[in-house]
């Protein structure tokens, strides 16, 4: 395992994280706590000290599983959550699976920052970071006093920005270039080898202001890990199931996904890395980047991905190659206009 310093905390991070929302919540077919612990000790003792949660996974549920995995090991892991959502008045699965109404006054960032450290069983949070905060919040000069004074107090090592939601990442490019420039402080982004909107112009921006970039779905929601068919389908329960409602979203993530892993074959095979590991080496390659966190949800995969730091860095002329296909889109053609 490698590891890489989390920004202002001088603490040393494991460049494979462990995000907890695919055990903490049944969105990845996991409805059984006990998998989820085994999987979190398991990555402990393949070296992952990096462990991302929410205080709104599972209503609290991947904050307490957290501490239920690894109680003892506190001194040894580093411990990012987030806050924001108001699941505390609105909880469950919202209709619609609409989000949450956030709250950001101090009063109610001091009460979720107490009710976090409860669950986690711990006195202070290494990364806590805003949960898909708007540039208001950004730009909140009473939310960030809150977040200083909760420094000052010990309660938090540092604070950052995930962003958020998924289907605005125009957005999310502002937001983030506002967290690292204007707010000096981690950013936790949606990046990979397809989509790539957001770490383009985000993590030059984040080294130059020497902060750190956490980084979440590096498989394109699993396209990427070569586990995929043309055929695959996904349970009812399962978020990557809304990818799949029709032929022409099927189209454009599954079957054009496919095809651009093929394109993309070469950096894996080349190297000996599997696809999924090729997929963490390359984001890998970026400085800025401390810490990946591939959706975790078998232990076949949590072995394979933990050995991806051992696997040979990308070459520039394997990174110069893949911006290239990037920038060509895949030289694929062009979908047709659905009737």
């Amino acid at each position: 395992m490698e590891y890489r310093v989390l920004g202002e905390t001088g603490l040393k991070a494991s460049t494979v994280g462990f995000g907890v929302w695919t055990v903490a919540t049944t969105m990845w077919g996991i409805n059984d706590d006990e998998v989820g612990i085994r999987l979190l000790r398991r990555a402990f003792d393949l070296g992952i000290n990096f462990f991302d949660t929410a205080d709104v996974y599972g209503d609290g549920k991947g904050e307490t599983l957290l501490a239920d995995a690894l109680e003892g090991h506190r001194d040894e892991i580093v411990i990012a959550t987030k806050f924001g959502y108001d699941f505390y008045n609105y909880p469950g699965v919202q209709p619609g699976q609409r989000e949450r109404p956030q709250d950001w006054t101090p009063t109610f960032v001091r009460s979720a920052c107490e009710k976090s450290l409860q669950r986690l069983r711990t006195d202070h949070i290494d990364l806590y970071q805003l949960h898909n905060p708007r540039l208001s919040a950004l730009q909140n000069d009473d939310l960030f006093a809150t977040l200083e004074a909760l420094k000052q107090e010990g309660k938090i090592r540092s604070y950052g920005a995930a962003l958020g939601p998924a289907l605005r990442p125009e957005r999310q490019v502002e937001e983030g270039l506002y967290s690292v420039k204007e707010r000096r402080m981690a950013v936790q982004i949606i990046y990979n080898m397809l989509e790539q909107q957001l770490g383009e112009p985000i993590c030059p921006a984040a080294k130059e202001a020497g902060v750190p970039v956490i980084v979440r779905v590096p498989h394109a929601s699993g396209i990427l890990e070569g586990r995929y068919t043309t055929e695959t389908t996904f349970d009812t329960n399962d978020h990557r199931s809304f990818r799949l409602v029709n032929d022409q979203m099927r189209q454009e993530w599954l079957i054009n996904g496919l095809k651009k892993l093929e394109k993309l074959r070469f950096a894996a095979e080349s190297a000996g890395r599997t696809p999924g590991q090729m997929a963490i080496q390359w984001l890998l390659a970026q400085p800025a980047i401390v810490s990946v966190l591939p959706n975790i949800y078998d232990h076949a995969q949590l072995e394979e991905f933990a050995k991806a730091p051992d696997t040979p860095p990308f070459t520039q002329e394997e990174l110069n190659k893949v911006a290239d296909l990037y920038a060509h889109n895949f030289y694929l053609e062009p979908l047709e206009a659905a009737p």
